[in-house]
């Protein structure tokens, strides 16, 4: 049957729902659902990007990102200046489908983990897939990437974030000196592997990030606790004296904290590590997102090229599925990491690798960035304003320049554990301060995520936190 001669496929009755993530995934999977149960004709011809986008209430973008991504993978054909078509041969044609697999019938609680408010989470409508797809497509063909691959990761992306760090972070590094991992925990993982042993003595931030502290107690490393002190941060003579044989530290945006180290504090914190030969693990995760100043040098960058094992992620600035992430290394440690590369997973794949290197060299990347920066200033603005509203006497904010999420304090007779458990019952992210925590020297708090949310979400979400406030107190 010839395309051009359907009508138009109905859509009266495709219905996005919201447990599908995005808006842009909850279309692509309506969407598909609607072709691979063989309601939509073969070959028949699909609204228009801008009739869809008025129908559904929609931005265009998003209706050509999903049509754009259902044509990546086989269920569209895309026609230049006519349109998109279902496909006459579809990917599942020969896969049983999706009800004839084996499930397994005990109870399970299904919960989103990039429900509101959760920490870390990114916009991720924001991200451009349209281009990152197009960047997807072009490699996709090339031959190269079916061999084996560098150990150290692509050197195209080693090159680009190399430039990138120098000039944002003030990062003195060479593609040399990069590593590209899958992620920031399996840089964290390397990093001790290689620099400690059995028994070694790891300086930690307390409240801190609790993936690292779980990684310390693994490796059976012993854990020394390095307090913070609300707005502060935390105490550099406490280093100074200490005789721990690393610090993991996260400098420029304390986590969970969001506290900063002046350039005095960062240079008595590289010279303790130079003159007593130890090493400093720098976690430099939200540096991009700092609203209220210039951007703060890095440890790395202050001297402690020789000291400092720096890391930082992709999965915050893009998204977390990306699993991208790197170690920048002083020259010393180079080989023995490429060693342990080997033994964690023999290298990456390279599409995305390619992918993300065009996507910084053609200047993608710092635009993203700066457009993030600037929506997750407001988002962290709007929820403070939201919040001292609602609850002007309960939440108390943690003040700080930048990141993801905010952290607020409560006060006495209140429990955050208990809090945000019954807040996972109304499908909230909030996380529980007190857990950042390795001991009993715990403050109550909320670590609540606002980068990933609109002002819609925040109303909604702080309306069912009330609810559970209530239940609480």
């Amino acid at each position: 049957m010839d395309g051009s001669s359907l009508s138009l496929i109905d859509i009266g009755d495709l219905h996005l729902k919201d447990s599908d993530g995005t808006r842009q995934q909850a279309l692509f999977f309506a969407i598909r659902k609607k072709i691979v149960q063989g309601l939509w004709v073969k070959n028949g011809k699909l609204p228009s990007t801008r009739k869809l986008s008025q129908a559904l209430n929609l931005s265009r973008n998003t209706v050509i990102s999903a049509y754009e991504q259902l044509v990546a993978e086989g269920y569209l054909n895309s026609q230049k200046g006519s349109g998109f078509y279902v496909a006459v041969e579809l990917p599942e044609q020969y896969l049983p489908e999706p009800n004839s697999v084996q499930r397994d019938s005990s109870p399970k609680t299904n919960f989103d983990i990039n429900r509101a408010f959760a920490p870390g989470v990114p916009d991720l409508d924001a991200f451009p897939m349209a281009q990152w797809q197009k960047l997807l497509a072009r490699h996709m063909s090339r031959t190269c990437l079916l061999g084996n691959q560098d150990i150290q990761g692509s050197w195209a992306l080693r090159c680009a974030l190399a430039n990138y760090l120098a000039s944002s972070r003030s990062v003195s590094c060479s593609p040399e000196r990069i590593i590209i991992t899958s992620g920031a925990q399996q840089a964290l993982s390397i990093a001790t592997m290689v620099t400690l042993k059995p028994g070694s003595k790891v300086l930690m931030e307390q409240p801190g990030y609790a993936q690292m502290r779980k990684l310390i107690q693994f490796q059976q490393y012993q854990f020394e606790p390095l307090y913070i002190r609300e707005q502060l941060g935390f105490d550099v003579e406490a280093v100074t004296a200490s005789n721990a044989d690393a610090l993991y530290v996260t400098p420029s945006n304390q986590y969970p904290m969001g506290t900063t180290l002046n350039t005095e504090q960062r240079g008595k914190i590289i010279n303790w590590a130079v003159q007593q030969s130890r090493w400093i693990i720098e976690d430099d995760y939200d540096s991009e997102f700092r609203f209220d100043g210039p951007p703060l040098t890095s440890l790395q960058g202050l001297g402690g090229e020789d000291c400092v094992i720096y890391t930082g992620t992709f999965s915050r600035i893009l998204h977390p599925s990306i699993r991208l992430g790197y170690l920048v290394l002083p020259h010393s440690l180079i080989e023995p990491f490429k060693t342990a590369r080997h033994y964690f997973d023999g290298g990456l794949s390279l599409l995305p690798q390619l992918a993300l290197a065009e996507f910084m060299a053609c200047g993608q990347f710092t635009s993203h960035v700066r457009r993030m920066r600037k929506i997750y200033q407001q988002r962290r603005d709007r929820l403070n304003s939201l919040i001292e509203t609602r609850f002007p006497h309960i939440l108390e904010r943690v003040e700080s320049d930048g990141g993801m999420h905010s952290v607020y304090l409560l006060p006495d007779g209140y429990r955050d554990s208990d809090i945000c458990d019954h807040a996972q019952q109304h499908n909230l992210g909030i996380r529980a301060l007190s857990r950042f925590y390795a001991d009993e020297q715990q403050q109550q708090g909320l670590v609540i995520g606002f980068a990933g949310y609109n002002e819609t979400e925040m109303e909604k979400g702080l309306a069912a936190l009330s609810k559970v406030l209530e239940t609480t107190d």
